[in-house]
């Protein structure tokens, strides 16, 4: 393949051996996180009058209907359009073809993003343990914070194998060794 292609080809058809991992790992990073985002994250019980559980759509929902317009927006953005941003622009990375210099792009971009990924997870540790201080409340965490975390932890670990790929194909061509032998020789060549 020449480097011409190698630039605007999918990294699913430059590493064919690795699109079944990377498909699967894309695959259960979205099933654990439509999963966390819809299971309770939290049960906080108020009293013995007040009772209620929370997921993170419903505390995006909750916080937006009691005015919290800035926490809601923040939630919302981390929680919920990041993640899946995220899980959309790892799937085009890998399966469309595209010019090495935007992949290069959306890689660093994501990189960036990528640092503030558990800030989410953070946030309903945070909140249950402050909660938990107060003698009149009582905060349990539920299955779908862990769920969320695996999600988190998933998408991560999902990014870090695709971008190890995408750099492996600025340093080299996968399944050509023609390539390799033919950059060899032109610097043998030009010394």
């Amino acid at each position: 393949m020449s480097k011409e292609a190698t630039r605007a080809s999918a990294l699913s058809q430059l590493y064919p051996a690795h699109t079944l991992a990377v498909s699967v790992a894309l695959l259960v990073s979205t099933t654990l996180l439509l999963t966390g985002l819809s299971l309770p994250l939290l049960h906080a019980q108020q009293m013995i009058f007040w009772k209620s559980a929370y997921s993170v759509w419903t505390g995006v929902v909750a916080l937006w209907e009691a005015n919290e317009l800035l926490l809601a927006t923040v939630l919302l953005f981390f929680s919920i359009v990041f993640p899946v941003a995220k899980l959309a622009a790892l799937s085009v990375i890998w399966f469309v073809r595209l010019p090495q210099k935007q992949r290069a792009r959306l890689l660093h971009r994501l990189e960036l993003l990528g640092k503030w990924s558990m800030l989410d997870v953070f946030v309903v540790a945070i909140l249950i343990v402050l909660v938990k201080l107060g003698p009149l409340a009582k905060v349990e965490p539920r299955a779908g914070v862990y769920v969320f975390a695996a999600a988190i932890a998933c998408s991560m670990l999902t990014t870090m194998y695709v971008d190890r790929l995408a750099r492996s194909v600025w340093t080299e061509t996968p399944r050509s060794s023609s390539y390799r032998s033919d950059s060899r020789r032109s610097r043998t060549q030009s010394c």
